[in-house]
């Protein structure tokens, strides 16, 4: 959970410091969503901002597309490379497309971390004419139950962390509302840029059964969940699989994959 510009950036570029376990455990992105994407694109060209570990991308191109990832983390750039993604090394907004044209531009669970404004003006540059834009995110959505002992858990091992941390709401902080100021803050971004359509929401609900193992393992993947102390990290782990050991030893988490899509004007 940072709180300024530098533990913003620092969040950012953390990932990578496990990128293995990043392509390992995160969630990925529904068949609607990603079917959606193509079938509403004029092209096959694709261009996969902050690519990761090539999640959104290699799904893409499993569909058709020809995918160019452009990431940051040079950590993260040479693991979607090992799995057959063409990645550059590059914050997206001071990219160079040398002339080069895309019919899609895409960002999954990324665009957080891009300035709104110059990101939609350099997608801009890069679309052909009709081409689309979709920057899109999972949003967690537990149960009422889940959320409960998740909450608890939280307040109880980051007791003494800054307020924030112990604010974590499981159940007020999840659901695709959870992302309305983040997708606003996109579309307003889409909208400075002056060169696209009105941009509109789409949503997808989706589940996936975690295992104690599976949601453990995915944990230190949570924005600044990395940076927590390791006393801290260990005791809310420890704390997450007693809850999912008192659900019955797994549970359902409902995800709702929201994007914020325009297309290029003309």
């Amino acid at each position: 959970m940072p709180t300024s510009p530098r533990e913003h950036r620092a969040v950012a570029e953390s990932y990578g410091s496990d990128a293995e376990r990043y392509d390992r455990t995160r969630p990925r992105y529904p068949d609607a969503l990603l079917e959606r994407i193509v079938a509403h694109s004029p092209g096959p060209h694709v261009l996969d901002v902050g690519t990761g570990t090539g999640i959104a991308g290699l799904a893409l191109r499993s569909r058709g597309c020809r995918v160019l990832g452009v990431e940051p983390d040079a950590r993260m750039a040479a693991f979607a490379r090992r799995k057959g993604l063409d990645v550059e090394v590059a914050r997206f907004e001071e990219w160079d497309p040398a002339g080069r044209v895309f019919d899609a531009v895409v960002a999954g669970t990324v665009w957080h971390w891009v300035d709104p404004v110059a990101g939609a003006v350099q997608a801009g540059r890069v679309l052909r004419p009709g081409g689309r834009l979709a920057l899109f995110w999972n949003a967690f959505q537990p149960a009422p139950g889940v959320a409960d002992l998740f909450t608890e858990v939280y307040a109880r091992a980051l007791s003494g962390l800054p307020s924030d941390w112990r604010r974590m709401d499981w159940r007020r902080m999840t659901g695709p509302d959870a992302y309305a100021g983040v997708c606003a803050t996109a579309a307003q971004g889409i909208r400075e840029a002056s060169v696209f359509a009105e941009p509109e929401e789409w949503r997808f609900g989706w589940d996936r059964v975690y295992t104690r193992e599976e949601w453990l393992d995915q944990v230190p993947t949570f924005g600044g969940h990395g940076q927590l102390p390791a006393e801290q990290l260990d005791a809310l782990l420890t704390g997450l699989g007693e809850a999912v050991d008192a659900l019955g030893g797994s549970f359902t988490m409902h995800y709702t994959a929201v994007a914020v899509t325009a297309v290029r004007n003309g």
